[in-house]
């Protein structure tokens, strides 16, 4: 847990290097949750948390770059619901990561503002990408296979932040998203 903290990284040394397994987690919902304005995660691997793999909230400046996030367990409800999720945070750039796995949304980003997702990989989730309450969201370049729902962009009414603005979703490569869902009963992706 990174909580009220500024300007942390933490890097590895290059995906399947630097390898963060969570399997047999007892304590917590995610493998990392932060509320760290200006923080930095790059070059590693995280598997396997008990709830969300990655959790930033109400942050400004997040960098989230060559990670490689998921689940053992392909196609299972009892996934994790996110990959990365940063929700209710500012300036938020995704990039160049590998998610599969999630029983929601490999990359989520909710609640937000200003925000790139490029050259990513989302596969075998539920669904790969979903920008959802968000203002002024550019997803490109990325590649989502293999999911149940490719890429999503929806503002749902029961939230906090309300009309999600100027999203742009532009050079996206989007195959074969015919996964069965495998979201929980009861949630939205799962309807």
């Amino acid at each position: 847990v990174l909580d009220k903290v500024k300007n942390v990284t933490i890097k590895g040394m290059g995906i399947d290097k630097t390898v963060l397994s969570f399997k047999g987690q007892k304590d917590g919902a995610e493998g990392i949750r932060a509320t760290a304005d200006g923080i930095v995660m790059e070059d590693f691997t995280i598997m396997d948390a008990k709830g969300d793999c990655i959790k930033i909230q109400d942050a400004t400046g997040v960098t989230i770059r060559r990670l490689k996030v998921g689940w053992t367990d392909q196609h299972s409800t009892s996934n994790g619901s996110y990959g990365l999720y940063p929700v209710g945070c500012t300036n938020v750039l995704i990039e160049e990561c590998e998610v599969f796995g999630s029983s929601d949304a490999g990359i989520y980003v909710g609640q937000s503002k200003n925000i790139i997702v490029r050259r990513n990989r989302a596969h075998d989730n539920v669904a790969g990408i979903e920008i959802e309450n968000c203002v002024g969201a550019d997803v490109f370049d990325n590649l989502s296979e293999n999911n149940t729902g490719g890429l999503l962009v929806f503002d749902l009414p029961e939230l906090q932040v309300k009309n999600g603005s100027r999203c742009r979703l532009f050079n996206n490569k989007i195959y074969n998203n015919n996964v069965k869902n495998f979201g929980a009963k009861g949630t939205t992706v799962a309807e």
